[in-house]
Order: C-alpha cells, then sequence, then structure tokens
C-alpha cells in the first residue's frame, strides 16, 4: 500500500461547507439570540461564538484521526462501540438532560453531547471490522444476525428516549453497509419486510403519525401539525433563483421553528436562493464522490468497509435532511453535517472526516478490483462502480 499525500479536493469541500454553516448560523440566530432571555445580554454573536468554540473542538480531534496509525484504526472499533453503549445509556442517569419531550442528550462541560451520534460512527466501524474478518461468510444466517441484532440494540434504547430518526439512520446505514459487503439479498429484504409492520406500529404514535399526515398534505393544516413544512416551503420558494440577501430572510423572524439546525437548509435556500441551496447539494455530491473514491483505492477490507461507511453515514445524514426540508419526506429532526448548529453531529463528522482523509493518505498501485479477487468470501464490489463483479 502506498502511502500519499492527504486528499486537498476532500479539505476543500469540507471548509466550503463549514463557511456556508457559519454564514448560516450567524444569520439566522442573530435576532434570536437577541430575544432569548438567556442570551439577551451576550450580543447576537453568542450563537456564532459557540459554533466557532465547537469548530475548534472539532478540528483537534479531525487532525487526531489524519495521523492515526492505519492500525490503530482496528484497534478502537471496541472501545469506541462500548464507549458508545455506555454513553447513550448513561442519558437515563441524572446526567442525562431532556428537551423537547425527549430524553437524548449528555450534560458535558462545557455543553451538552447526544450520544446516538456516536453511536452512529461506531457501527461503522464495527462494520468495517465485522465484514472484513476472517471467517465472516455472507451467505450464513448466524453472520447475518449478528450485525443486526446489534443494530437492534441501539434501536431499541433509541426508541426509549425517544429518537425515531437516528433508530432510522441507523437502520439505512447499516443495511447499506451489509449490501455491499455482499451480504445475501433474501437476508436483507426478509428483515425489511419483518420490520415493516414494527415501523407501522411505531409511526401510530399520535405526534408521529401528525407527522406523517402534514407530510402527505402540509397545507391542510398550516398553522398546526404542517406549519414547520409549510415555513420552509415558503422560505424556499421566496428564495428565487439568488436569494433574498444574506441577513435579509424573514422566517428566521419566530416563523420556522428549529430554523438554525435542522431547517438551515430552508434558510440558505431563502437568503442565498437557488444557487446557494444547489451549491450545497453538489458539496455534498462530491463528499460522496471523494469518499467512494478513497474506499476504492484501498487495498484491505477493513479499510474499504470504514471509507464506504463512513460516505454513507455523512451522505445519507444529508440526503434526508433535504428530504425533509422540501417536504419529500416525513419531518424529523436530524442536522445536517458541518452546516448545522450544534456540537454533536459537528464534532463527530469532523472525526469521520479524519478518517477519510487518513485513508486518503494510503492507496494500492492496483486498486481493489485488481487486490481481492482471491479474498471472495470476504468482498463484493457491484459491476456499476468499476465494471467487474466479485462473488
Amino acid at each position: 500500500m502506498k502511502r500519499g499525500s492527504i486528499d486537498k479536493t476532500l479539505i476543500i469541500v469540507v471548509t466550503l461547507l463549514v463557511v456556508i454553516g457559519l454564514i448560516a448560523v450567524y444569520s439566522s440566530t442573530s435576532v434570536l439570540a437577541s430575544v432569548k432571555a438567556k442570551y439577551a445580554n451576550k450580543g447576537g454573536m453568542i450563537y456564532l461564538q459557540r459554533q466557532l468554540f465547537t469548530l475548534i473542538i472539532s478540528f483537534f480531534f479531525m487532525i487526531v484521526f489524519i495521523f492515526l496509525s492505519p492500525e490503530k484504526l482496528k484497534k478502537i472499533v471496541f472501545p469506541l462501540l462500548i464507549i458508545s453503549f455506555i454513553m447513550l445509556i448513561a442519558v437515563f442517569t441524572p446526567l442525562g438532560v431532556t428537551a423537547g419531550g425527549a430524553r437524548r442528550w449528555l450534560r458535558l462541560w462545557p455543553s451538552s453531547f447526544q450520544p446516538s451520534e456516536l453511536v452512529k460512527l461506531a457501527m461503522v466501524f464495527f462494520l468495517a471490522w465485522y465484514l472484513s474478518r476472517d471467517g465472516y461468510n455472507k451467505e450464513s444466517i448466524k453472520h447475518f444476525i449478528i450485525p443486526i441484532g446489534l443494530m437492534a440494540i441501539f434501536q431499541l434504547i433509541f426508541l426509549k428516549q425517544p429518537d425515531f430518526g437516528a433508530a432510522m439512520t441507523l437502520g439505512i446505514i447499516t443495511f447499506l453497509m451489509l449490501f455491499i459487503g455482499g451480504v445475501s439479498l433474501r437476508f436483507l429484504g426478509g428483515t425489511v419486510l419483518l420490520a415493516i409492520p414494527i415501523v407501522f406500529y411505531l409511526a401510530k404514535e399520535p405526534y408521529r403519525w401528525k407527522r406523517i399526515i402534514s407530510f402527505l398534505d402540509p397545507w391542510a393544516d398550516p398553522q398546526g401539525s404542517g406549519f414547520q413544512l409549510v415555513q420552509s416551503l415558503i422560505a424556499l420558494g421566496s428564495g428565487g433563483l439568488t436569494g433574498q440577501g444574506l441577513g435579509e430572510g424573514k422566517q428566521k423572524l419566530a416563523f420556522l421553528p428549529e430554523i438554525h439546525t435542522d431547517f438551515i437548509f430552508a434558510h440558505i435556500g431563502e437568503e442565498m436562493g437557488f444557487i446557494g441551496a444547489a451549491t450545497v447539494v453538489v458539496l455534498f455530491f462530491l463528499i460522496c464522490l471523494k469518499g467512494l473514491n478513497i474506499a476504492m483505492k484501498q487495498s484491505e477490507p477493513f479499510y474499504y468497509f470504514l471509507a464506504s461507511g463512513i460516505t454513507i453515514m455523512i451522505s445519507i445524514q444529508a440526503l434526508i435532511n433535504f428530504a425533509v426540508v422540501t417536504g419529500m419526506a416525513p419531518t424529523k429532526g436530524l442536522p445536517l453535517p458541518f452546516i448545522s448548529y450544534g456540537g454533536s453531529a459537528l464534532v463527530i463528522n469532523f472525526i469521520a472526516i479524519g478518517v477519510l482523509l487518513n485513508l486518503s493518505r494510503f492507496n494500492s498501485d492496483k486498486g481493489l478490483t485488481e487486490v481481492l479477487p482471491q479474498r471472495k468470501t470476504k468482498l463484493r464490489t457491484y459491476k456499476y462502480w468499476r465494471g467487474k463483479r466479485f462473488s
């Protein structure tokens, strides 16, 4: 495996997203900070200052993971999994923080932390190790049940908080990683069929059912269950091609809830227009392409699955956020990576990018599809990626 330089394109893309995020956070919270009692005497830049502080912490962790030896990435799989599980359980202790009817956060100085974000990354590390280990058989139901069972345990804890969005996201990440790992479609399809009635049962909760109904027709109750989506669509529609201009958006004036977190993409569309929103989409598309490219250059299955899983994790969260904000999926709180205000997701996504940048320094002369034909039980890539298929 050859050692090269860090992928500079990926650094530039992430930097652009962070800059756009800082601008959007400041613009969307300048009014909010002045009217909130606890921030009234701290000025309109308090949210930006807190985001910058988190960004510094995130940058530190990213640097650590960039220069961590690839061999050590394998050694942190189980410590990361155990720590994430302990932190997830700890939210039900006095250390947990309740907000908005949910108990999802831990009180950690100087702010709070959402363990579900760490769980997603820990699961990616675990699946990368599991799918690449010696003796793994993708046709074995026993080997399939283990990762599915672990995912289900985490999901049950998520639902207890409750955090339906984190449970769904973890499920999608797990299934996609198992899919690229060559797991039998019989197993994946059968599990999906078994999960449908469970998802339907969970969706019947009154507040979740209202979200589904409002997603189908938000204008039926524009002042109630459809309020957030209606205001989001108004923000996107009023932005036009070039936007209303930085600081000129109206939805941040207490019209659109969570505009600086889950719905910050709508704010970008309002103030920066279609051009600004499309730029964000293109930047995430580039992250997806670069991540897959880094994965395909790895000569060992563990690093291939790790790079692929991280790419899936970031891309899926961005895609879901876009879908929710534009009314293509039911409303569910999920931050937009690198852009939304908030510390937990920012730190974890920077760690994920640090791992990708780390792996970008290493590649094989032959590339994945020529190095791994003899390891048929460990890896299968699909013909639409490299024109070859291993089974």
